[in-house]
């Protein structure tokens, strides 16, 4: 079995879906501390004038010493109304927005009390819409012990992993050796961003998958998988290792 994991991310980037569709299942990491002014609550997308922050205002008081899951979103802001308004005014010419317009103009009309249960509910839709059939449990289901490394694998031993997809900042804090030591083959993506049509001849990387959504709808996950490493390589891999 394939194993990958990530924090709840607000509107991820191409590389999360990447991943994801490796996998023969995806943990996401609601347990781990919450990090500021990371990608937990905010993500880019595009316009005439180059990249724009959408972000979700978080309630500050205590919220770096608290769980992912314990993060509430402070409602007091207009966010949403801000958010489909972007949207729609820098997507609504797009050839696929209308494809996709109801189900943002309903997620931002809805209540939402904290950012993991927003993060997690976007993040199936996205899964589904791509065609990306890999399951998702949540850590809090599980009893995961440890620490960025150690915490890793120790959910690979517990979910019976027979390789684990890092990041490719993993490589700063993942001990081989003690995966090796437990049978586990260690990946770290080293994603290859595909380009697609955006504006004029311009083209910016690394921003939500709502822009690549918009503009080539059902051929998403083709470009998403482009030039890039395969499930068959991994499992040829794992054969290999015996």
């Amino acid at each position: 079995m394939i194993l990958t994991a990530h924090q709840p991310v607000y509107l991820p980037w191409l590389g999360l879906f990447h991943k994801i569709a490796l996998s023969d299942l995806f943990i996401s990491f609601n347990q781990v501390q919450y990090q500021d002014e990371d990608w937990n609550n905010r993500n880019k997308i595009l316009t005439p004038e180059g990249p724009l922050w959408l972000t979700v205002p978080a309630l500050n008081k205590g919220r770096l010493d608290r769980k992912f899951t314990d993060i509430e979103i402070s409602n007091t802001l207009p966010w949403r109304r801000k958010h489909w308004n972007t949207l729609r005014m820098n997507y609504g010419k797009t050839p696929y927005f209308s494809q996709y317009a109801d189900y943002f103009e309903d997620i931002y009309r809805r209540d939402w009390n904290t950012l993991a249960e927003l993060n997690e509910s976007m993040l199936s839709w996205f899964l589904e819409i791509l065609g990306i059939e890999t399951p998702i449990r949540r850590a809090d289901e599980f009893d995961f012990k440890g620490s960025k490394g150690d915490l890793v694998l120790d959910m690979c031993i517990q979910m019976n992993a027979d390789a684990f997809i890092f990041g490719a900042q993993g490589e700063k804090y993942a001990d081989l050796n003690a995966f090796e030591k437990r049978h586990i083959y260690v990946v770290f993506q080293e994603y290859n961003h595909p380009v697609y049509p955006q504006l004029d001849d311009r083209f910016v990387s690394h921003l939500s998958i709502v822009d690549l959504l918009f503009r080539c709808g059902d051929s998403s996950l083709d470009i998403i998988m482009s030039e890039n490493l395969g499930r068959e390589e991994i499992m040829s891999a794992i054969g290999v290792r015996g």
